[in-house]
């Protein structure tokens, strides 16, 4: 079956897994199961009074030391991004993850068990648009103390490119590449989290890495490693033929890729920037990454998307272009007429959208007496426009006969910009839902220079002329 990435998708059915947390020790039981379209990712922590929700959202981020763990409502779950990565990996959309304790269990340290997990699991289409968000300029983000760049600029694809220099002599500079998300589970899920040797000792100190051991990590030798010291890691390690590859790696792993730490660190920030919350088509670059400049990553950008979210939904007007309707078909159409007929022309219809064009002159008859000298459009004749252009669309969807709509609601009205002469008002009706039993929910929306005027959710009923 081919897939569609403008669908949403989620898991066909629910699958678990079980496995121990890399730094609590604590074994935990996870389990992947169907979400409906728009619900995104979320964590719910079954084993906690109320079964707290978390949503993936980089807002709710609180710890990015060694991992990214995110708490609200009262809980926390921590090293979140394995099985984010996969979900994303998988182009899974819509997932509730359950799970029984503080920590995602680590496995092999990679995103190769959850990304199986997704496959025994199976993915089904939904019926819903996969609504991206295509990055239109570049954004770039520093930590000047970290040594970090990120940048992420326009591109068909979603497609990241990682680079890593830790000024070791066992990796070297690494690099490392997706160019399309269909790649991920071949190039990129398999590779596992590394620490280096001073590192795992610190954290040993600090009593994290209780679920260490000798399949879950690769551990870079970046230093002589003295007598006591092997003890100690054969104990952490509970294995006693523990040995420096001539590589610079310990024997606990053979390494799946040259550039396995490259290819992680790449892992790392598909499954980090999961957390903006909104699919984007972009091209990442990111030097030198760690989950603390990821999760900033994703805040800028979310922050971005949010700015400029509403741009990408505003309609293209071309006046050399002919109208899909013009004055005279709309006179058919509807019974208003000068001075109440308030829609010039249609310029875009199908069967759940319509915009149309309203140009807005100083002789408009209202504004002799709406604010004489400081000519402003009423905003209930703004909300009228919408409401004939609405009914345009209600009456094409309604088959043969002469219709007239009658509005019976308005919610969530509001005024964002004042409407003036000379201005060119782009109205755009949305289908909130399907018509039935003649009653039509629309979302309408007035564009002015390319930006929102006014919204309104309103709703009408379609009645037959006898």
């Amino acid at each position: 079956m081919s897939f569609n990435p403008d669908k949403q998708h989620t898991l066909k059915d629910t699958v678990s897994i079980s496995g121990t947390g890399l730094h609590t020790g604590i074994l935990a039981d996870l389990t992947l199961k169907p979400a409906s379209p728009g619900f995104g990712f979320q964590f719910q922590r079954i084993d906690l009074p109320n079964q707290p929700v978390i949503k993936a959202d980089c807002d709710l981020v609180t710890d990015t030391s060694r991992g990214t763990t995110l708490e609200a409502n009262g809980a926390k779950v921590s090293t979140v991004e394995h099985v984010l990565a996969a979900l994303v990996g998988m182009r899974v959309d819509n997932c509730l993850i359950c799970i029984n304790g503080p920590e995602m269990p680590i496995l092999d340290g990679s995103a190769q068990p959850f990304v199986e997990l997704i496959e025994e699991a199976g993915i089904v289409e939904q019926d819903a648009a996969k609504i991206w968000y295509s990055i239109d300029e570049n954004i770039y983000h520093y930590d000047e103390q970290k040594r970090v760049e990120m940048v992420v600029m326009p591109s068909m694809e979603y497609q990241i490119t990682t680079l890593i220099d830790f000024n070791s002599p066992v990796l070297g500079t690494q690099h490392a590449q997706l160019k399309k998300m269909s790649d991920f589970q071949e190039e990129i899920a398999m590779s596992r989290t590394f620490v280096f040797l001073h590192e795992l000792e610190m954290l040993h100190e600090h009593n994290l890495i209780k679920g260490g051991d000798v399949n879950n990590a690769i551990v870079v030798v970046d230093k002589a490693v003295t007598g006591p010291e092997m003890d100690r890691l054969k104990k952490i390690f509970k294995k006693e033929n523990i040995e420096v590859k001539s590589e610079g790696y310990l024997n606990n792993l053979e390494l799946r890729f040259p550039n396995e730490p490259a290819r992680h660190k790449l892992l790392d920030i598909v499954g980090d920037l999961a957390l903006i919350g909104y699919p984007i088509k972009g091209r990442i670059i990111a030097n030198r990454p760690g989950h603390s400049t990821n999760v900033e990553f994703a805040k800028k950008i979310k922050q971005h998307i949010k700015k400029n979210k509403h741009t990408k939904d505003v309609p293209v007007y071309d006046p050399t272009q002919p109208p899909v309707y013009d004055l005279s078909y709309i006179e058919k159409k509807l019974p208003h007429r000068f001075p109440f007929l308030l829609v010039d022309k249609v310029i875009e219809l199908d069967d759940s959208k319509i915009v149309g064009v309203k140009n807005v002159t100083y002789n408009e008859w209202f504004f002799q007496g709406h604010f004489p000298g400081n000519p402003v459009m009423p905003g209930v004749l703004q909300i009228e426009a919408l409401a004939q252009c609405g009914g345009i669309l209600a009456i094409n969807l309604s088959g043969e006969g002469q219709y007239d709509t009658y509005f019976l609601k308005i919610d969530n009205c509001k005024f964002k910009q004042m409407v003036r002469p000379g201005d060119t008002m782009l109205l755009k009706m949305e289908l909130a839902a399907p018509i039935r039993r003649g009653i039509c929910e629309m979302k309408g929306t007035v564009y002015v220079g390319g930006k929102v005027a006014t919204e309104a959710d309103l709703v009408a009923q379609i009645v037959k002329r006898q």
